[in-house]
């Protein structure tokens, strides 16, 4: 990352960051490291020391560690945080490269931080501007994730990594426990007996997302046959739930655990981020009873997904070996929900507008069989279109 120029920045917005905008300054980054800060990111440069003129509020400071050259150059995995920066904060971290990691200690330092302020007209060289063309994306994108919702999913250990740090269940100390494990160099017969031999691993405790947990059972405790049947066509009831135990003050902070999902996945590569995402999406997209109820739930799911869908090619929710579409069979179902008597009118025309909108930007056709969950290619007459 170059120390850039916002000569492409309006004079008055660019004035204005220069003097509210915070300043992450991080020291010791080795060059060839990836990092970025919201939806952009860079490779670092030999005299690259941080980043100044960043709105303030809530963003994702995320960066991959590169071996040297000498080493092949790899890429290691990506590791994030979420972060909320207030007006001409300084925030201080230090590269650990035992780690391969940013060691945000020196923050706590003040006087470490106030030599820093002394000297940051020397240190602007070596600092690259955020990327102010990229801030209008990012915020649609966060418009519902707040401070509190981000640091309650977020690990306590303080990094959202690409990859789960897992260590084995049992740990073997003596040389009497390892002996009594099956031998690994007597051939398997069976694939089973195979992954029997592996060591049972969990992850690391502190570094797993605090997700909401999502019920197993999609119905309460004694129902009936016909009433397991109804609370798995309409899931209400696990709705409702979620949001009882995890969003009972603010249920709209959902939305914001939806978009912290998306964003773990799309720009940290958090593959149980996209999980999360689709299993909160069909909850929200199959609970009819609660369209009826949650008016502004309803609104936020279709701004909310309306720029999440803006940032993925067309066809990638379709399974490669089923041609299965999660994402046509599940929104087929919430516009059908959608459009029943009892739901707010403002609610239904909206969804309309968003069903018209993904018809023409995907061609997918969500009239079709729902039996039929392929995406259908439709031919629609010119000037259909979101407003």
């Amino acid at each position: 990352m170059a120390s850039g120029s916002s000569a492409e920045m309006d004079p008055d917005v660019a004035r204005r960051l220069f003097e509210e905008g915070a300043t992450l300054v991080l020291m010791g980054v080795p060059q060839g490291t990836e990092l970025g800060i919201d939806c952009k990111s860079w490779q670092v440069g030999p005299r690259f020391r941080g980043v100044k003129m960043i709105p303030p509020g809530l963003h994702f400071l995320n960066y991959c560690a590169v071996n040297q050259p000498n080493c092949g150059g790899e890429v290691g995995p990506k590791r994030g945080l979420f972060l909320t920066l207030k007006p001409k904060e300084i925030l201080l971290a230090n590269w650990d490269p035992k780690e391969e990691d940013l060691d945000f200690s020196a923050s706590q330092n003040e006087e470490e931080v106030n030599k820093i302020r002394a000297n940051l007209r020397d240190l602007d060289p070596y600092l690259g501007p955020y990327p102010y063309e990229v801030m209008r994306k990012w915020v649609s994108l966060t418009d519902h994730l707040n401070e509190e919702v981000a640091n309650n999913l977020q690990p306590l250990s303080g990094r959202i990594c690409a990859f789960s740090d897992v260590i084995p269940e049992t740990q073997y100390r003596h040389t009497k426990d390892r002996a009594d494990q099956p031998r690994n160099d007597v051939a398997c017969q069976s694939m089973k007996e195979g992954l029997d031999r592996l060591p049972r691993m969990k992850i690391r405790e502190g570094t797993e997302l605090r997700f909401s947990i999502i019920p197993e059972k999609n119905y309460p405790p004694g129902a009936t046959p016909a009433q397991i049947t109804q609370y798995s066509m309409d899931l209400s009831y696990t709705l409702e739930l979620v949001l009882e135990k995890n969003h009972k003050l603010n249920p709209l902070n959902l939305l914001g655990e939806l978009q912290f999902a998306f964003v773990c996945f799309i720009i940290g590569n958090v593959y149980e981020g996209f999980e999360h995402w689709k299993r909160l999406l069909t909850i929200l997209c199959r609970a009819e009873s609660s369209m009826h109820t949650r008016k502004d739930l309803y609104l936020g799911l279709i701004a909310v997904l309306y720029h999440q869908l803006g940032e993925i090619p067309a066809d990638f929710f379709v399974d490669i070996v089923s041609q299965d579409n999660f994402l046509t069979s599940t929104l087929q179902d919430f516009f059908q929900f959608a459009s029943g008597p009892a739901v707010d009118s403002s609610l239904r025309k909206r969804a309309e507008k968003f069903k018209a909108h993904l018809t023409k930007k995907f061609r997918w056709d969500f009239d079709a069989d729902l039996d039929d969950c392929a995406p259908v290619v439709v031919e629609l007459p010119e000037g259909l279109a979101m407003d």
